[in-house]
């Protein structure tokens, strides 16, 4: 875990990371649904917001723009470890995940589209529609409803010579856990080394270790203000062979090029601010000089810090019992399991979800009920369940508020 020196400069770099601008002092739980934003991303967007000039004239200003915009892209292929293709912004992660699974279904040489279900609807709504218009047929692999996961040996018994397109969830907001990413990848280029594969890396990325090139992946999409950026923007790298498939773009403009119309340089700066943060925490917790080594660096200290945390919070601390420990609390994906990242979902025999998290917000403990509905009922169908409480952490959190979490549990009487 952080040392607390650490772990206070690390929080003084977060805007409300105490306390929500509504209600007072508060613990935020709630990073699943979106993490806290960098000071310094609220500071870029408020300068650029301001900046009258548009990208593409022949003046000063604009050239500065467009030198911000290329910088942001060498950040995000270095955050990403993305050598060639192209860096996409977008409206929103969900709407790149529709778009590249699209072009892939398009584009792609004849064969079915291969999924999971423990998949988030973004990418499984847009593989069911896209498939369907190309007349492919679109198999979904079972996930293992004890761990919340759908591993590579179960890819390796379903992909086929014909599997044309691959999507795969590398962490599941409501589960909390990771997939084996290059394992999954390995076992499909092992029998369809031609499928497109896609990733959807919207919960993962706050958990740093992204590295498309050993992953071997076509597509790699996320949502900057779940990873301390802001609302308004998606992010997405795409392969060269995927970008040199048909998609959307004005005709006669630059080859390879996805971006549809003019996008908010503002944007674009935020998530260097990010990768800059990723390069400090690498710089506090290591010895790197390489910027690359540095965001390792970062993403390996980021899941450490966090791991300890979900521990106490499943397993207890000091004279605090965990939540594993509580009768009639029954913990998505098990107690032990190690491919937990920062998230804990959890139902009671005793009180519903709903109450749960009623109450911890009164005592000003930000969770959130995950309902069966179209973003979790894939996950809490099979389990019999019509809502749990999801309380996800990030690296910002302290042993100090898993403490409080676990009092307040322990005060409702579950």
């Amino acid at each position: 875990m952080f040392d607390d020196t650490l772990l206070s400069a690390i929080r003084a770099r977060f805007a409300h990371v105490d306390d929500c601008p509504f209600t007072g002092p508060r613990i935020f739980f709630e990073n699943a649904g979106g993490a806290l934003t960098l000071r310094s991303v609220v500071e870029t967007s408020s300068r650029f917001a301001a900046i009258p000039d548009n990208q593409g004239r022949d003046n000063p200003a604009s050239k500065a723009l467009v030198a911000v915009i290329d910088r942001a892209r060498a950040d995000v292929r270095r955050f990403f470890n993305a050598e060639g293709g192209a860096v996409l912004f977008g409206e929103s992660g969900t709407e790149l995940l529709f778009r590249v699974i699209r072009d892939a279904c398009l584009g792609a040489g004849p064969g079915d589209v291969l999924g999971s279900t423990v998949e988030h609807p973004a990418s499984r709504s847009a593989a069911a529609r896209w498939a369907e218009v190309a007349g492919r047929r679109h198999v979904l692999i079972a996930h293992d409803d004890a761990t919340g996961q759908v591993t590579a040996e179960a890819y390796a018994a379903a992909v086929t010579p014909e599997t044309a397109v691959v999507t795969i969830l590398h962490t599941s907001p409501v589960t909390g856990m990771g997939m084996d990413l290059p394992a999954i990848v390995s076992a499909v280029r092992a029998v369809a080394p031609e499928a497109i594969v896609i990733v959807d890396g919207i919960q993962h990325a706050c958990h740093g270790r992204i590295d498309v090139a050993a992953a071997g992946v076509d597509a790699y999409v996320i949502s900057p203000y779940k990873v301390f950026s802001r609302h308004g923007y998606g992010l997405a790298w795409a392969s060269d062979r995927l970008t040199a498939m048909a998609h959307d773009s004005l005709v006669g403009g630059p080859a390879g090029n996805w971006e549809l119309g003019t996008r908010d340089t503002g944007a674009y700066a935020t998530f260097s601010d990010v990768v800059a943060y990723f390069d400090w925490l690498g710089g506090q917790v290591s010895d790197a000089t390489d910027p690359r080594a540095r965001i390792e660096a970062a993403g390996l200290a980021i899941h450490d810090h966090e791991a300890a945390l979900t521990r106490m919070m499943i397993e207890g601390t000091d004279n605090l019992r965990g939540l594993a420990a509580i009768d009639g609390v029954h913990i998505v994906g098990g107690a032990e399991n190690p491919a937990r990242e920062g998230l804990v979902s959890f139902w009671s025999d005793n009180k519903p979800a709903a109450e749960i998290v009623a109450a911890l917000n009164a005592e000003g403990i930000r969770t959130h009920t995950r309902k069966a509905d179209h973003y979790s009922g894939n996950i809490l169908t099979p389990l019999g369940q019509d809502s749990c409480v999801r309380v996800s952490l990030a690296h910002y959190n302290s042993p100090d508020e898993v403490r409080r979490f676990l009092s307040v549990i322990h005060g409702m009487g579950l």
